[in-house]
């Protein structure tokens, strides 16, 4: 077992993270929970998926195991039922929504001249317009406790392409529609930022600032020949948008490691301890 210290910066808030079976999502959760969260742990099954390591289970047997407070909720995030069900659960169960995380994403990289529409409306309803969704059936409950972090998972993959000559990435990597997601989620963000300010709810993005070798990102070759963060990393910088104060820390759209080296933090292991 990691080393534990008693951070506790969240003791008594109630965080739902979606995508948390395994990679970032997984870290996040488990970073959350450290510092005395409870967290709603979210992914599409509870059952080990033959393609990759980690399951829903698997993470809250881990934040459990550290002495912290999880559950897991199973819900597909493309279905605008299962996205009520998920709400309605968590709230049953653990109380209302302090902390959201939408971290969960369907991706396809394909070719933009034959990219299906199917895929592509499945990326958009997952990637953007879930992530609203839940954000307006928890933010009633953020304005009735007096506070509300909601946090978008990004990707440097929203930057624009600048050219020509086109960074290889863009020119060949198929990445159009991933990147036009995020961008989208980006811009939604700043928006709900600024509109929900007068609530105290902060709303941010966050991307890592290079590859996090997840088993997600290993299936779609994003990490081959790129530098490498720790997950770690942008765990520590998901707690640091999730904890600070909603008006003066909101409306960013933040890196890991930059944010961290801004706010002169430096990254704990996922149940809190030194690296």
């Amino acid at each position: 077992m990691q080393e534990k210290i008693d951070g506790r910066r969240l003791e008594g808030k109630t965080a739902l993270v979606t995508g948390a079976s395994r990679g970032i999502g997984a870290a996040i959760a488990r970073r959350l929970a450290a510092e005395g969260a409870t967290v709603a742990c979210m992914a599409r099954t509870l059952d080990p998926d033959p393609r990759y390591e980690g399951t829903l289970r698997d993470t809250v047997n881990l934040i459990t195991a550290s002495g912290g407070k999880a559950a897991a909720f199973k819900a597909d995030l493309s279905s605008s039922e299962d996205r009520k069900n998920l709400i309605d659960e968590v709230h049953q169960e653990l109380g209302p929504i302090d902390i959201l995380v939408n971290n969960a994403a369907v991706t396809f990289f394909l070719p933009i001249d034959s990219f299906p529409e199917k895929r592509f409306k499945l990326m958009m309803e997952t990637q953007v317009w879930g992530a609203i969704d839940l954000a307006q059936q928890v933010i009633p409950d953020m304005r009735s406790r007096g506070a509300g972090w909601i946090l978008n998972i990004s990707s440097r993959a929203a930057v624009k392409p600048v050219g020509p000559p086109f960074e290889a990435w863009f020119a060949t990597g198929n990445s159009s529609v991933y990147g036009m997601c995020k961008a989208a989620l980006e811009r939604v963000s700043l928006g709900m930022a600024a509109e929900l300010h007068s609530s105290n709810i902060a709303v941010n993005t966050l991307a890592p600032w290079d590859n996090v070798p997840t088993p997600g990102a290993g299936n779609h070759d994003l990490v081959e020949d790129f530098k490498i963060e720790r997950e770690e990393v942008i765990a520590q910088a998901a707690l640091e948008l999730c904890a600070g104060d909603p008006q003066r820390l909101t409306g960013r759209v933040a890196y890991s490691q930059p944010l961290l080296a801004e706010m002169s933090v430096v990254a704990r292991n996922l149940n809190g301890g030194p690296l």
